[in-house]
């Protein structure tokens, strides 16, 4: 696997790329796409600490496995030369950055978020957050099922039977319903690619600072977090906002931890810091149960992220050449997507309610279509503004 995770002396030390990863999780800000292009460019192009062919591995594998895109290879990368002590503090290095950005703000909300200014800023960024999502939403369609055309559409027709499904289900029951991801993933790959045992026998096994709330928790809520930030973890495929569907049908909904405004106003605070967009969980976090719920968010949400990728990387070739687990990954991220889109209905329903959200929604995406340089936290920069200007005028 590229000459076994690179057997040659590396170019650079654990330090250097420790440093490397605070300074990308401090400023890196676009989202996972532009976070793992960043990687590339800084790390392939420039540095030249990696080959083309470990990077391409390193992707290949965040792809296939779940977990948040641009943090998973961020962990890959440090695994590639220093094993599981480089493959951790990388991984640490991503997203301590901007956990404590969320945490300060998470601070400041609770201080300052029933204010009139506050309110006035949410509610221009609530509705810029919602056109944002929209516009990430279709190019994940389009990048994970197929472009909208007749054609594309008739030879990938399962996948969007279980993308369909995925926003129709959601978007009724106003939660995550991950028993229909594991449905989705393997009766796509039972079609597709079943696997050689299946052919030996018929049993299919199961699948399976006290002012500001800084220590305001209690036990139950703790392991209610653990568990429900776990299982959200586990079912992240590719972009970050994919545990959108996960988080707003457990937090709002099933818990009634955070109100639909407290959500989306996670959401954005997530899209206005650096660093992987599932940092989000450490806001959330936050506002449940102070800091040990950050911290117990973040860390059950990254958790299943660094193990999968520390476990299949030593063998990754041979299981990215399974058809079988291809499949499978292919038919639980159509349905993930799709319930993605049924909670940007179900959150836009009850965020974009007069003209100016309307208008500023709408300028968000057009923005994003037609300005391609423009990054997402000056669109929610700008959105606030105009939020604070309608509200006082």
């Amino acid at each position: 696997m590229a000459e076994q995770l690179s057997s040659l002396k590396p170019a650079y030390s654990l330090p250097d790329l420790v440093k490397y990863y605070l300074k990308l999780g401090t400023w890196g800000f676009g989202g996972p796409v532009a976070l793992v292009g960043y990687m590339h460019r800084d790390l392939v192009e420039n540095k030249g600490w990696l080959t083309e062919e470990e990077y391409k591995e390193g992707l290949a594998l965040a792809q296939l496995a779940p977990g948040p895109l641009a943090a998973q290879l961020g962990i890959y990368i440090g695994f590639v030369h220093y094993r599981f002590i480089g493959a951790t503090l990388a991984g640490l290095a991503f997203v301590i950055p901007s956990f404590i950005m969320v945490v300060v703000l998470g601070m400041a909300y609770q201080l300052y978020g029933g204010l009139a200014w506050m309110q006035a800023v949410f509610y221009g960024v609530g509705a810029a957050v919602i056109g944002i999502i929209i516009m990430s939403s279709y190019k994940l369609t389009i990048k994970s099922i197929s472009k909208f055309e007749p054609a594309a559409i008739k030879s990938k027709w399962l996948l969007w039977l279980f993308y369909v499904t995925g926003i129709v289900i959601t978007v009724i029951t106003e939660k995550e319903e991950v028993l229909l991801f594991l449905a989705c993933g393997i009766l796509y790959m039972l079609i597709k690619a079943p696997p050689k045992w299946i052919k030996r026998t018929a049993v299919v096994p199961a699948a399976l600072m006290l002012n500001v709330g800084f220590w305001n928790y209690n036990d139950k809520t703790l392991q209610q977090i653990a568990w429900f930030f776990l299982k959200a973890g586990a079912f992240v495929f590719g972009s970050g906002l994919a545990i959108v569907p996960f988080l707003h049908g457990g937090v709002v909904k099933e818990f009634g931890w955070l109100n639909e405004k407290q959500f989306v106003d996670a959401v954005a605070v997530a899209m206005i810091t650096p660093g992987p967009v599932v940092i989000t969980v450490g806001f959330i976090g936050y506002l449940v149960a102070g800091f040990p719920g950050a911290c117990i968010a973040a860390l059950a949400t990254f958790l299943p992220c660094y193990l999968f990728t520390v476990a299949l990387a030593p063998s990754f070739k041979k299981i990215a050449k399974n058809a079988s687990i291809k499949t499978f990954v292919e038919g639980i991220t159509a349905s993930v997507i799709g319930a993605l889109v049924g909670s940007v209905i179900i959150i836009g329903l009850r965020t974009i309610t007069d003209l100016p959200t309307i208008i500023i929604g709408v300028g968000a995406i057009l923005t994003l279509v037609y300005i391609k340089r423009m990054q997402e936290p000056y669109i929610i920069a700008i959105a606030a503004v105009i939020g604070l200007l309608i509200k006082w005028v």
